[in-house]
C-alpha cells in the first residue's frame, strides 16, 4: 500500500499565490469593500472620543450633540452596507475559487495511473475526495472571507490607533511578543498533526469501504476478527491524533484570549496615566482604548478561524498532492505502425523479490482470438493487464507495431488496446450519457448500433425513456448482465483494434455469459481478442490457448492439439467439463 503524495507547504503557497493572480480583479474590488466597512466602523471610537473631550471640557452644545450622533449613525449605515455588498462578493469569490479547486482535482485523479491508484488503495483517494473536499469547501466559502476582513479590520484598527495617539497605542503593543511567540510555536507543531488526522481519516474510509465490499470474503474466510481488530486500530490513531490537535488548541487558545484582555487593561492604565500627566486628552485616551476593545474581535476571530485554515491548508495539499503522481512511462515512442502484439522475456513483481510472470514470451498476430487460462493466482490477469498497458514489466518488453508499450501514453494504448474486466460501472446519467464516455462524438446512431452489437438495443428500448432514460444509484436499476452489456458496447465505440477480456462475463449466469459471447463474434470480428477465462468454453472457441502456470506459458496451442497432447490444458478441461456437468 502506498498512499498518494502530499503537497508541501511552498507547493500550496505557489498554487494559492497562481488562484490569487486568476481571480486578481474580484478579489481586489472583495478588498475595497472590505477596507471600506472597516474604515467606516473605525469612524465610532473616534467620535465616542470627540463626545468624551468635548464633555470634559464643558464645550458640548446640542448642536455639536446632534452632529456627533448623525456621525455614528452615517458610519454605522455606510458600515453595514459595505459589509453586506463585501461579504456577498467574498462568497461569490469563494464558490468560484472552490468550483476551480475542484474542477482542478477531478482532473487530476482522472489522469492518475490505474496502477497508482491500486497501489494506493480505495482509502486515501476516497477520503481525499469527500472529506479533504468537504473541509477545503468550508475554509473557502467561510474560514477564508472572514479570515481576511479580521486581517483588514486589524490592520486598520491599528493604523487609527497611532494616528489618534501613538502614546496611549504603544501600550496596546505590550501582548505582540506574547501572542507571536505562541502563535509561532502552535502552527509548527499544529500543521503536522492536521496531517495526521487526515491521514488517520484516509486510512478508516479505505478500512471500512473494503471491508464492507469484500464482505462475503470476510466471512468465508473467516477474518471478521482481524477487520474488526484493523478498523478498531484506526479509530484509536483518528482519537489520538484529535487529542493532539485538540491540545494544541486548548494550550493555545487560553494564551489568545488572556493577551487579549491584557491589552484592554494595560491600554485603559497607561492611557489614565497619561491622562494625568497632562500628555493626552481625555477624548484620544477614550478613542484609543476603545479601538484596542474593538480590535479584540477581529483577533478573536483571526485566533478561531486560523484553526480551520489549518485544516483547510493540509486538505489543499492533499488534494494538489494528486497532481505531483506523474506516469512513470518514458512517452517517447512514436505511433504503432501495426496491430503485432510481441511479448519478449517479460517479468513482473507486485512487490520486489516476488516475481509473478518469470519470462514469458509470446507473438499475438492481428485479428487472432487467444484464450489465456490457468489456474488462480498463475499471472494469467498480470501478463493482461501488461498487455493493455497498466503495468510495466520489470524485465522484458511488449510492443505493439513495433512500439513498446511502456513508451507510449495511456491516452495512445487506449486507442490499440482495451481492458476489460468482471468490474464494471454505471455512472449516473443517462443510457446516452453512459456510453458516449468511450467517444464523446458518437450519434444516437451509432450508441443504438454498440447496443446491438451486444444484444441490448432490446430491452434499453422498453425502457421508460429509452436512451435518455436515467441509470446509477439514484436512476433505473440494471441487472449485472445489462451492466456488462452496457460496458462492452463502451468497447464497441471506443473501437481499439485489441481487447483483452479478462473475465469479463465471469459475473454473469454461464447461459448469459455464453449468449453475450456469441453475440459478440461480429463485433471481434477482424480485432484481436486475449480472452482471460476460467469458462473454458471461450478457449474452445480461440484460435489459440495460452496455458498459464505458475508464471510461465506451459502450453501453447490450438483447443484440440492441447487436448490431443494431453497435458495441463486437458486436465483443465476435463476438470471444467466434470464441474458444469455436476452444475447441471
Amino acid at each position: 500500500m502506498s498512499a498518494l503524495p502530499i503537497a508541501t507547504t511552498p507547493v500550496v503557497r505557489k498554487h494559492a499565490k497562481e488562484l490569487l493572480r486568476r481571480f486578481k480583479k474580484p478579489a481586489i474590488s472583495m478588498l475595497v469593500l472590505y477596507a471600506g466597512a472597516s474604515a467606516a466602523a473605525l469612524l465610532a471610537p473616534f467620535i465616542i472620543g470627540q463626545f468624551v473631550q468635548k464633555a470634559s471640557t464643558n464645550s458640548l452644545t446640542s448642536r455639536t450633540v446632534l452632529w456627533l450622533v448623525g456621525g455614528l449613525l452615517l458610519a454605522s449605515l455606510t458600515n453595514t452596507v459595505l459589509n453586506y455588498l463585501a461579504r456577498r462578493r467574498s462568497y461569490s469569490l469563494g464558490e468560484r475559487v472552490f468550483a476551480t479547486l475542484r474542477e482542478e482535482f477531478l482532473a487530476n485523479v482522472l489522469n492518475l495511473p490505474l496502477s497508482v491508484v491500486e497501489r494506493a488503495g480505495t482509502g486515501d483517494l476516497l477520503s481525499r475526495t469527500t472529506n479533504d473536499i468537504e473541509s477545503l469547501n468550508r475554509t473557502v466559502r467561510f474560514a477564508l472571507p472572514e479570515w481576511t476582513v479580521a486581517i483588514i479590520q486589524t490592520v486598520l484598527t491599528l493604523v487609527a490607533m497611532f494616528l489618534t495617539s501613538p502614546l496611549v497605542a504603544l501600550a496596546g503593543l505590550v501582548v505582540v511578543p506574547a501572542l507571536a511567540l505562541s502563535t509561532r510555536r502552535y502552527l509548527k507543531y499544529a500543521a503536522p498533526g492536521y496531517v495526521r488526522e487526515r491521514v488517520a481519516y484516509a486510512t478508516m474510509s479505505g478500512s471500512i469501504s473494503e471491508t464492507a465490499e469484500g464482505a462475503r470474503t470476510v466471512d468465508a474466510l473467516r477474518l471478521g476478527r482481524r477487520q474488526q481488530t484493523r478498523i478498531e486500530s484506526t479509530i484509536r490513531e483518528i482519537f489520538y491524533s484529535e487529542m493532539y490537535t485538540l491540545s494544541m488548541r486548548l494550550w493555545w487558545f487560553p494564551i489568545t484570549e488572556a493577551n487579549f484582555s491584557l491589552a484592554v487593561t494595560t491600554t485603559l492604565l497607561w492611557g489614565g496615566w497619561l491622562y494625568i500627566g497632562h500628555h493626552v486628552t481625555l477624548g484620544a485616551a477614550t478613542a484609543v482604548t476603545l479601538y484596542v476593545v474593538q480590535l479584540t474581535d477581529p483577533l478573536d476571530r483571526i485566533v478561531a478561524w486560523l484553526d480551520e485554515l489549518q485544516i483547510g491548508q493540509t486538505a489543499l495539499a492533499r488534494l494538489i498532492g494528486v497532481a505531483e503522481v506523474h506516469d512513470d512511462r518514458a512517452h517517447d515512442g512514436g505511433e504503432p505502425a501495426g496491430e503485432q502484439i510481441e511479448i519478449t522475456n517479460v517479468r513482473y513483481a507486485y512487490r520486489a523479490g516476488h516475481d509473478v510472470l518469470h519470462g514469458v514470451s509470446m507473438s499475438i498476430r492481428p485479428g487472432e482470438r487467444l484464450a489465456i487460462v490457468g489456474p488462480s493466482g498463475a499471472g494469467k490477469s498480470t501478463l493482461g493487464r501488461l498487455v493493455a498497458g497498466i503495468d510495466v514489466p520489470r524485465e522484458g518488453s511488449i510492443t505493439i507495431g513495433g512500439e513498446s508499450v511502456a513508451n507510449l501514453p495511456l491516452s495512445s494504448i487506449r486507442q490499440h488496446v482495451a481492458l476489460v474486466t468482471q468490474e464494471h460501472h454505471i455512472f449516473i446519467g443517462t443510457v446516452r450519457d453512459n456510453l458516449i464516455l468511450a467517444r464523446p462524438e458518437s450519434n444516437d446512431d451509432a450508441v443504438r448500433s454498440a447496443l446491438a452489437a451486444v444484444d441490448a438495443l432490446e430491452w434499453v428500448e422498453l425502457l421508460p425513456e429509452g436512451l435518455d432514460t436515467e441509470l446509477g444509484s439514484t436512476g433505473h436499476p440494471v441487472t449485472p448482465a445489462q451492466a456488462q452489456q452496457l460496458a462492452l458496447a463502451r468497447l464497441v465505440l471506443a473501437d481499439p483494434h485489441t481487447l483483452v477480456l479478462d473475465e469479463a462475463t465471469a459475473l454473469l449466469d454461464p447461459r448469459a455469459a455464453r449468449h453475450l459471447e456469441r453475440s459478440l463474434s461480429a463485433v471481434l470480428e477482424g480485432r484481436t481478442v486475449i480472452a482471460i477465462a476460467h469458462r473454458l468454453h471461450t478457449a474452445h472457441d480461440a484460435d489459440r490457448v495460452a496455458v498459464v502456470i505458475d508464471g510461465l506459458i506451459a502450453e501453447l496451442g490450438t483447443h484440440d492439439e492441447l487436448i490431443a497432447k494431453n497435458g495441463e490444458y486437458a486436465a483443465l478441461w476435463r476438470s471444467w467439463r466434470s464441474e458444469a456437468s455436476d452444475a447441471s
